[in-house]
């Protein structure tokens, strides 16, 4: 049975209100209707985590994961062998949660690789590791006390015994470790600078997209509302800007400003404002003259608040699809810069600088060290098109 109720002025059905959607709602609902779109957010939302939590997740939980073991550099995928860990006789000063969470942890040992070990009571014999088709047979003698001068547990004199030396070397000192995706040339763990990795892509992509919105927002705002020769000059400087290639001016900010992580933050920020300064202004010239605008004005308020309290608001959705194919350039960018050697600086790992560090070896047996990254490169750039393009679909007010 359908009513009309006159009071409210909607329908009534079998004694329900059928109320409608706000637009937010209905976007939000063809936004978790496209697979594709929510597939790539819970792929971004993924690496953002790994990202934030990468040293707890990572084997070399070392600042940047630079521990580095000569000895088995360039290993394959998969590579496992056996460690031994020697206390520092200095170790480092221990750092809060905090501080591990950010900057990692520095290790309280030295790690050599080797194939066999013979514990005495005073000494231990190491047979290093040899790499295949090496003939010569590396040893090192390694005085006992040495395992126990981090340990204060430990009674300060020599073991007792050579059995209770092999039982608590074994049991304190020795490790199996194995590289899922292999080594690089210095012998990192090539999965944990990979994952390192993606916080520089992802941390130049939002602090560039925020810099651009806010520029980009002001100049197009104030070109868009005023019009006349505020506008001109906005429109001017815009095309200036437009004008040059982006990877040349980020390459020019980037020579001025000088080499480092917040120098690239700043550089590719400065470069993505146009853009947006050029939708902000569209949109504030075809709405400019409605209504509201014209209501806020006879009320007497400021124009300032007009753009940014009633205008603005208004046009967010192209905002929004603009800020998502932004930070899939910010990304791009940032391992272009990385990659010509003035971007982010060694040993802090980047996806672009390790394509430059490891694109030797794509001809070699090691390709994996240049293609990974730019794997990684390649998923991220294409889970945040994706992203836009589903976003584009649920803001538009057509569909």
């Amino acid at each position: 049975m359908r009513i009309f109720d006159d009071s409210n002025e909607r329908f009534v059905m079998k004694g329900k209100l059928n109320q409608v959607q706000s637009p937010k709602a209905l976007a939000w609902k063809r936004f978790c209707s496209n697979k594709l779109g929510m597939g790539s957010c819970g792929f971004v939302i993924l690496w953002a985590l790994l990202a934030l939590f990468a040293y707890i997740i990572i084997p070399d939980k070392t600042p940047n994961a630079n521990r580095q073991i000569l000895e088995i550099s360039t290993k394959k995928p998969g590579f496992e062998i056996d460690m031994l860990m020697i206390p520092k006789e200095t170790p480092p000063q221990r750092t809060s949660f905090v501080q591990f969470l950010f900057n990692g942890r520095p290790d309280d040992c030295i790690y050599l690789p080797f194939d066999s070990i013979h514990i005495d009571k005073e000494t231990t014999t190491v047979f290093l590791y040899q790499a295949e088709g090496t003939q010569t047979i590396r040893t090192k003698i390694i005085d006992n006390n040495e395992f126990m001068c981090a340990d204060p547990s430990a009674s300060s004199g020599v073991f007792a015994s050579a059995e209770e030396a092999d039982t608590y070397i074994r049991s304190h000192c020795l490790k199996h470790r194995k590289f899922l995706l292999g080594t690089d040339q210095f012998g990192r763990d090539f999965l944990s600078r990979l994952v390192l990795g993606s916080r520089i892509s992802l941390t130049v992509g939002f602090i560039a997209v925020l810099l651009s919105l806010m520029i980009g927002i002001v100049m197009g705002s104030l070109g868009g509302f005023f019009r006349g020769k505020v506008d001109d000059a906005v429109v001017w400087f815009i095309n200036v800007v437009w004008s040059i290639p982006t990877l040349l001016l980020v390459i020019a900010i980037t020579f001025a400003l000088g080499k480092g992580i917040a120098q690239v933050f700043i550089a590719v920020g400065l470069t993505m404002w146009v853009e947006v300064a050029r939708i902000v202004r569209g949109q504030i010239l075809s709405i400019r003259e409605t209504t509201f605008v014209e209501a806020g004005r006879a009320l007497g308020f400021k124009n300032l608040r007009i753009i940014f309290k009633h205008i603005l608001p208004n046009i967010l959705n192209p905002i929004i699809v603009v800020s998502a194919a932004n930070f899939a350039s910010a990304i791009l960018l940032e391992a272009g810069l990385s990659f010509l050697g003035i971007g982010v600086q060694p040993p802090m790992p980047s996806w672009g600088s390790m394509i430059k560090e490891n694109y030797a070896f794509i001809i070699l047996d090691a390709a994996f060290l240049a293609i990974l990254p730019g794997i990684a490169i390649m998923l991220l750039v294409l889970a945040f098109m994706l992203i836009g393009n589903a976003l584009r679909e649920a803001l538009d007010v057509k569909n």
